[in-house]
């Protein structure tokens, strides 16, 4: 087990997740308790737009906006989805310009979706989402991992889950990894065939999974809660951990000139931090 030291880029944010670095050395989170989508650096931070619900993952898309899965929002006292009007699970589209939001979609033919949680496109511009599954009242709806058309016109169930959280793409564009919350377990497939999944490995000692982003080298670096941290797998299961002061330790993503600044989520004591990773991170399919 090792620590790094970080800096604080914002602090006082209300449960920040789904970190997106730009251009411009600013970096989008969204605060899930508050419905917001914000806009940080060092020494400030402004908000670009009001989704409400509970907005999760975040990634820059083809044409430049900034999709977000929104589980329709939590219940930070008890740690369970909210239910209720305006509890929809849904993706939408915000324009960084305007702040203009568009949802794109909130059913599948089959079903309305539950708790959309974090993305990915790949390089055909596909975009591939993890639905959690709503928990409340004793319950645990359905998860799933689904893939997309960017514009709402297609919307593809893949296969069923327990709980799918964090999702990545390998550095040649052909597996994708998808982190398991409640069973702490990485599992990877393929972009030509993700009907079927392959056990990577899994984390035992009462700790969970949540976002994850791959390296240059393509480790796979999933946030860990319960016991808060960020897990390097290599894709034969190896793995090493590195601890952070926060049980929500929920979001890891690269940028910088050389991809190895990480910026990562502290989310129950509110902050993004930044940090020296040991190794470059993989630069994204698109950005802005």
């Amino acid at each position: 087990m090792s620590t790094l030291t970080y800096t604080i880029v914002a602090d006082g944010l209300a449960f920040p997740e789904g970190p997106v670095v730009m251009e411009d050395g600013s970096v989008i989170v969204v605060e899930l308790a508050a419905g917001r989508i914000t806009r940080c650096w060092n020494g400030g931070k402004e908000a670009i737009a009001e989704v409400g619900g509970g907005p999760n993952g975040a990634a820059i898309g083809p044409d430049g906006a900034l999709y977000v899965c929104n589980s329709g929002g939590i219940d930070l006292m008890r740690l369970q989805n909210a239910t209720g009007p305006g509890s929809e699970g849904r993706i939408e589209r915000v324009d960084l310009h305007t702040g203009k939001v568009e949802r794109l979609y909130e059913a599948t033919p089959a079903a309305p979706l539950s708790a959309p949680n974090d993305l990915v496109f790949d390089d055909a511009g596909q975009l591939w989402f993890t639905d959690l599954g709503k928990h409340h009242d004793g319950v645990h709806e359905q998860s799933a991992l689904y893939r997309c058309a960017p514009d709402g016109s297609a919307l593809h169930q893949v296969h069923l889950a327990r709980s799918y959280n964090g999702v990545g793409l390998s550095p040649d564009g052909s597996t994708l990894y998808i982190a398991d919350t409640h069973e702490a377990a990485l599992y990877r497939t393929t972009v030509a065939a993700p009907e079927t999944r392959e056990l990577v490995a899994r984390l035992d000692g009462g700790v969970e999974l949540d976002s994850l982003a791959v390296t240059a080298a393509g480790n796979i670096c999933v946030a860990r809660i319960r016991r808060g941290g960020i897990v390097t797998f290599a894709p034969d299961g190896r793995h090493a951990a590195c601890e952070f002061p926060d049980p929500y330790t929920t979001n890891i993503a690269f940028g910088g000139e050389d991809m190895r600044t990480a910026w990562i989520t502290l989310s129950a004591t509110g902050m993004l931090v930044r940090t020296t990773w040991p190794e470059p991170g993989l630069r994204l399919r698109f950005t802005a």
